[in-house]
């Protein structure tokens, strides 16, 4: 029942610190995206409601990351108190092994690595394919569900100029479009009675479908300027999503059949998530002893620090090798996780409060 009652303890000791690193690391991020979107004007292209989801599926996608470093640094942060106030030298002589103290350690490392695995493998991807949908519907040039009624809207970059008289109905129908674009060799004008914009989806180019109206063409080199009338058009602009939009958005399964070495990369990354988060769990209990000085804990820290920017530079280190073939699907990733566990083993057993560990 001590045991039990210690672990508990050793428990909440790092559950307060993720809690509390993981909404603060989240909070700053979203923060930072909402500034980068507002910056952008983006409210103005999809709207506030949208814009907040736009937020949110970033911040869902960058939260294994987060979570990964809240664990971390919760880690060094609480046993890192309980060696500095004593405690682990009182459950050490109260007969509480080092072994207890990591088990404890990976009683909430292994429950979090579940969840950054499930994240990783389903949630990430659909969050992906969501973002992706509205970035793409918020930078489509020709997205006429932002345009104002009564205002012109101009391009330089394409010499485009787009003009709706009236937006009315749930579908926002628009009523006499002009739409005029520069082509190099020749210019454009499309006049129409009526249009709607098609909801834009991942993988399609953008579609306005206009009715009753001409096509004007006039080239500039010669005199074949040519006038159409039609009383159905659908007009195609701004091309879908790319490779890696289809790739980080796919899911686990589809990724799993597929022999691309892009794609192998992408799912070995994913699967090796919540692996990383273990060992991760247990290279930072190294990181916890201190010492009278105050230095030295400090040192201890920027150690930690560094030693997690390396993980995570040498993580897109290995899924760039595999995505360029240089490394083939064995050993794949999972070369960093093999030396990251020889590395845990090392620290934990060369540390001289851990020797007792091979002991027992």
């Amino acid at each position: 029942m001590r045991v039990k009652i210690i672990e508990r303890y050793i428990i909440r000791e790092l559950l307060i610190p993720f809690v509390v690193i993981i909404v603060i690391l989240a909070g700053l991020y979203a923060s930072f995206i909402s500034g980068r979107f507002l910056a952008g004007a983006l409210t103005e292209s999809l709207g506030v409601m949208a814009m907040l989801k736009l937020v949110m599926l970033k911040t869902v996608i960058s939260l294994d990351i987060l979570m990964q470093l809240a664990l971390y640094v919760a880690i060094v942060v609480g046993l890192g108190r309980l060696h500095r106030d004593q405690e682990i030298n009182v459950l050490r002589s109260a007969g509480v092994s080092d072994r207890r103290i990591i088990y404890a350690v990976l009683m909430v490392a292994i429950p979090i690595g579940i969840i950054i695995g499930l994240l990783s493998i389903f949630v990430r991807p659909w969050a992906y394919q969501e973002n992706f949908s509205l970035n793409a519907q918020a930078e489509a040039e020709l997205n006429t569900d932002r345009f104002q009624a009564g205002r012109f809207y101009g391009s330089e970059g394409s010499g485009r100029v787009i003009y709706i008289q009236s937006k009315d109905g749930p579908d926002k129908q628009m009523r006499n479009v002009f739409h005029y674009v520069n082509k190099g060799d020749s210019s454009e004008i499309i006049v129409a009675k009526e249009g709607w914009q098609q909801q834009f989806q991942i993988g399609q180019r953008s579609q306005v479908h206009l009715s009753d109206g001409f096509v004007y063409r006039f080239m500039h080199s010669t005199t074949k300027d040519t006038i159409a009338q039609f009383d159905k058009l659908v007009y195609f602009t701004d091309k879908g999503g790319s490779a890696g939009y289809a790739r980080k958005s796919a899911t686990s399964w589809h990724l799993a059949g597929s022999d691309q070495p892009r794609d192998i990369a992408e799912l070995q990354w994913r699967l090796s998530r919540p692996i990383g988060t273990i060992l991760l769990a247990l290279i930072a209990i190294a990181f916890t002893r201190s010492s009278p000085r105050q230095d030295k804990g400090e040192r201890h820290l920027f150690i930690a620090a560094m030693v997690f920017a390396m993980y995570y530079i040498l993580g897109g280190l290995a899924q760039t090798w595999v995505e360029q073939g240089t490394v083939g699907s064995l050993p794949g990733v999972w070369w960093l996780y093999a030396l990251m566990l020889i590395a845990a083993f090392g620290l934990l057993s060369s540390s001289p409060e851990q020797r007792m560990l091979l002991r027992r």
